[in-house]
């Protein structure tokens, strides 16, 4: 009976904890809410600092500033647009040769080869090359290179028809997509197992990549574990934002091009409803 009784005392006493954080987090919540709409001269030196940030192609003051304005200022009617812009500067920055944090500057190595580069670092080859404007692989000993080591990993909102590549929990870029008619692309979490470029799609007769009926598009990245499956190209634009797919994940051409540089074997994929 005794232990029964603390046992009630200590959910109690939990329970009104949890009841006062919660007015606290509230309190905390509108108060800061509060001070991004009572605050507009803030907004504006924020506003005029990217604008002069952008004038100067400082792309990495700017994407913070952005960051910034983001979490200062959630609930204006432009977030949208600086989320945007935040993304645009993020991919600027990537594709850039400028060190910046995620990348390291490396100094080949005799016996070094792009590949070999791209694969201690869990990066791609082709973004090594788009970073220090290479036009072939060659390289030498002693050439100092720019390297992405930071991973990447997706997240599918079939929901939402979106494709959302990600830093940890950070969103890096957004792109629209399409998924699976009738909700049928795979729920979970896969690894990208190859990438292809120019796919034949089997259907179940091979139809080559210049066949107007290969739906593929440009690019492939397959799923492990579901090899059915896989990020690819288009040949209907249109379709792009609806479900529309057998259950692939459908993308622009130009931008599943992008997302191909970026993304090495074995990046992770969920998919979610």
């Amino acid at each position: 009976m005794r232990q029964r009784i603390i046992i009630i005392f200590i959910a109690i006493i939990l329970a009104i904890g949890a009841v006062v954080l919660f007015l606290r987090s509230r309190d905390n919540s509108r108060n800061d809410n509060d001070i991004a709409i009572d605050n507009p001269a803030e907004l504006q030196k924020s506003l005029s600092e990217t604008k002069s940030a952008e004038e100067k192609q400082d792309f990495l003051a700017a994407r913070d500033i952005y960051k910034k304005l983001i979490t200062d200022f959630p609930e204006s009617t432009n977030i949208v647009n600086w989320q945007k812009k935040l993304e645009d500067f993020n991919l600027k920055l990537l594709f850039s040769n400028r060190i910046i944090p995620g990348s390291i500057s490396y100094e080949v190595q005799p016996g070094d080869s792009l590949a070999k580069i791209a694969s201690k670092n869990h990066t791609t080859v082709d973004l090594i090359k788009k970073c220090n404007n290479l036009s072939e692989d060659r390289i030498f000993a002693g050439q100092k290179l720019k390297v992405w080591t930071l991973p990447f990993n997706i997240l599918v909102d079939k929901s939402q028809n979106i494709l959302l590549l990600k830093i940890n929990d950070d969103v890096f870029k957004t792109y629209r997509v399409s998924t699976g008619a009738n909700n049928c692309s795979p729920v979970g979490t896969f690894k990208i197992k190859n990438k292809i470029v120019k796919p034949v799609w089997y259907n179940p007769q091979p139809i080559l990549p210049e066949d107007p009926r290969n739906i593929l598009g440009t690019r492939w990245m397959g799923f492990d574990t579901a090899s059915r499956y896989g990020i690819h190209g288009t040949t209907d634009p249109v379709s792009i934002g609806t479900q529309a797919t057998q259950g692939c994940v459908r993308m622009l051409n130009n931008e599943v091009e992008e997302l191909f540089i970026i993304i090495p074997e074995g990046t992770e994929v969920t998919i979610i409803d």
